[in-house]
């Protein structure tokens, strides 16, 4: 379903040149659970965003479902983006002044074919996935850390997306919760067949999904 080949990433300034990645080879078969690991700084996060097609790479190929759309203009880049791809972040990036509802309906504004009633209820939809129907007029200023990540967490799959990507999800909460939400993700890759690339620092976490794919200083090492 992913298939990186050769993606290097190299990031200049005036004076200085970085190599974030050097090298990476990765496929991800649809449906599988991988989680990235490694120390701060080896290029974890980089990795997910040119999957996730927020970055581009400084040389190599990301094919998509087979198509490869390295070379794509910006606007398509973006829409394959907002319809294949959902994102869920260590720090929640709700809107404070939105309700949990709203911001669950954000990505689905940019779909043009949606109307409002339909993104209402495919928000509907990924609140009550989350267990969060009971809070969905609430601000995130009243949720607990954990129903603010759970928020997050129906925000990335209200589009249905057949790619999630998952950058350290549970950084931010106690164990109980972050068990919560590793406990939500199996489940949407167990029943829904969604595919999961989570990055993480925690090995226990790790340990439950298929495949760990290790970088250090950039490059791969397993």
């Amino acid at each position: 379903m992913i298939h990186l080949e050769s993606i290097e990433k190299v990031y200049r300034t005036e004076k200085i040149e970085t190599l974030a990645l050097s090298s990476i080879n990765l496929d991800v078969q649809e449906g599988e659970f991988i989680s990235v690991m490694g120390p701060s700084g080896c290029g974890k996060s980089t990795l997910l965003n040119i999957i996730g097609l927020l970055d581009a790479p400084t040389q190599g190929k990301v094919a998509l479902n087979g198509t490869e759309i390295t070379s794509y203009e910006d606007r398509r880049v973006a829409r394959i983006r907002n319809e294949q791809v959902g994102f869920i972040f260590q720090t929640f990036h709700l809107i404070s002044d939105l309700s949990v509802l709203d911001n669950v309906e954000i990505p689905l504004l940019y779909r043009r074919n949606l109307s409002g009633s339909q993104r209402r209820r495919m928000a509907l939809e990924a609140l009550d996935r989350v267990k969060l129907t009971s809070r969905v007029h609430h601000f995130p200023s009243q949720l607990s850390g954990g129903q603010q990540q759970r928020t997050a967490v129906a925000r990335a799959i209200a589009g249905r997306p057949r790619v999630l990507l998952a950058d350290e999800p549970t950084g931010n909460l106690d164990s109980r919760m972050g068990d919560e939400i590793m406990g939500i993700l199996e489940d949407l890759n167990r029943n829904e067949k969604t595919t999961i690339i989570m990055v993480t620092h925690d090995p226990r976490l790790a340990e439950k999904t298929e495949r760990i794919v290790r970088l250090f200083d950039g490059r791969q090492v397993n």
